[in-house]
């Protein structure tokens, strides 16, 4: 049983978050499901709904962590100290998922330089900017470089933890359960449909 950790905080975007914790919370037999933010209590994301969060003190960081984008990832981006505890998070985590400006947030640790890695395609090149040694994917539906798993704009971060999902428990394993919410997922995490738009 691993845990995987989902940190929030104000004006995150729901889907981001949410997606992947809808996949993950059918496997509840491997993984425990917590939300976390810096100090605990309500979050809201950026349309406004509300989730109870534990405090990051409350961690258990050996698990899986998990980045979602939004809004309030433009402020944090610029904070060191928040940036210095996801760097932490990140380095003792199993693997480490993004989905959208996750990644920007996740390239300011430096975690991602020298790896592939993307990120949401209508603020591409401000995420970039975040990270600009890292090897950012234009074309990427979502990219996998060792642990660490990126994914571009919102409904990606179903695609990649579906991928992710395949990696660890295996392909029949992602496909039952894609089947099980009715999604149709797209395998190939080179082909975002969105990045010619």
């Amino acid at each position: 049983m691993a845990y995987f950790n989902i940190i929030l905080y104000d004006y995150f975007e729901t889907l981001d978050a949410m997606g992947p914790a809808e996949v993950i919370g059918y496997l509840s037999e491997s993984y425990i499901l917590r939300f976390l933010s810096e100090s605990g209590g309500i979050v809201k994301s950026t349309q406004q709904v509300p989730v109870e969060t534990l405090p990051f003190a409350m961690m258990e960081t050996s698990g899986v962590l998990l980045i979602p984008g939004g809004f309030g990832i433009r402020s944090l981006v610029n904070n060191e100290d928040y940036v210095e505890r996801v760097r932490f998070f990140s380095e003792k985590a199993t693997s480490v998922l993004t989905v959208c400006t996750g990644s920007a947030l996740l390239a300011k640790t430096h975690l991602l330089d020298g790896r592939k890695a993307t990120t949401n395609k209508t603020v591409y090149e401000w995420a970039c900017s975040n990270g600009p040694k890292v090897n950012w994917l234009k074309r990427a539906r979502w990219a996998k470089d060792g642990k660490y798993y990126t994914a571009s704009g919102v409904s990606a971060g179903l695609d990649m933890i579906f991928g992710f999902v395949s990696d660890m428990h295996g392909i029949e394993c992602a496909n039952s359960l894609a089947r099980e919410i009715e999604y149709v997922w797209n395998p190939d995490m080179d082909d975002d449909p969105f990045a010619v738009l």
